[in-house]
C-alpha cells in the first residue's frame, strides 16, 4: 500500500473542518497510513461462513412501538433559534440545487 501524502491529509482536514499545522499533518500522515494498512490486512481474512454482526458482543436492543405523545408548541421550540422561517428552523444551505 502506498503511504498517504501531505495533500491527501490536507484535503481530509478541510473536509473535517480541521486546521492543522505542518507537524500535525506529518503525524496524521503516518497514523492514517497505518490505519489503512491495518484495514488492508483485514481484507485478506477469510470470512466465509462468518455471520455478519453489528456488535462484537451480543446486544439486546428492544424496540418500542411508536406512539404519539405531547410535544412543544412551535413558538416554544423555536424561541431560542438564531433564525427561523415561519414554524421552521432556518439553516444554511449545504447542498447546491442545480
Amino acid at each position: 500500500m502506498e503511504p498517504i501524502n501531505k495533500a491527501e491529509v490536507e484535503e481530509i482536514a478541510v473536509l473535517a473542518r480541521l486546521r492543522l499545522d505542518d507537524a500535525e499533518v506529518e503525524r496524521l500522515r503516518g497514523e492514517l497510513t497505518a490505519i489503512l494498512g491495518y484495514a488492508e490486512k483485514l481484507q485478506s481474512l477469510d470470512t466465509e461462513g462468518v455471520e455478519p454482526m453489528t456488535h462484537a458482543v451480543p446486544l439486546d436492543c428492544p424496540l418500542r412501538p411508536d406512539e404519539v405523545g405531547p410535544s412543544l408548541p412551535a413558538d416554544e421550540a423555536l424561541a431560542d433559534a438564531p433564525q427561523r422561517v415561519d414554524d421552521f428552523f432556518a439553516v444554511p444551505r449545504i447542498i447546491e440545487v442545480s
